[in-house]
């Protein structure tokens, strides 16, 4: 089980990961949103920005945050595993080991851009 503390920086590295995606396919399939990953072995969940400028704003989620756009929910060691490259998101998806809640709407921007 990876610490709260690896965990924030695997966001930063997917965050620049998807900072390196061609911009014209973010913003054709990154809009706006709230977005929330929670891991489910810490207890612990992590709220940010996502659009088509990356995401950004990342910080520990509370109570008080207003209610997500976008829930990703997966373990600690996963987060680490699609950082580094060792895992995909859709494999990850399709196994049941990331699970995502949005509108069919999100769902299927976000099949475009990580190939769901």
């Amino acid at each position: 089980m990876a610490t709260v503390d690896v965990c924030r920086t695997a966001l930063d590295e997917l965050s620049a990961l998807l900072a390196s995606v061609d911009p014209e396919l973010r913003a054709r399939h990154v809009p706006n949103r709230i977005v929330v990953c929670r891991l489910s072995d810490l207890d612990h969940a992590f709220i940010g920005s996502i659009g088509p400028d990356g995401l950004h704003d990342l910080r520990d989620y509370t109570d008080a945050d207003p209610p997500p756009d976008v829930r990703v929910s997966m373990t600690s060691d996963e987060l680490v595993a699609l950082a580094h490259g060792d895992e995909d998101f859709l494999h990850g998806w399709l196994r049941g080991r990331i699970q995502v809640s949005a509108s069919m709407r999100d769902l299927l921007r976000l099949r475009s851009l990580f190939g769901l």
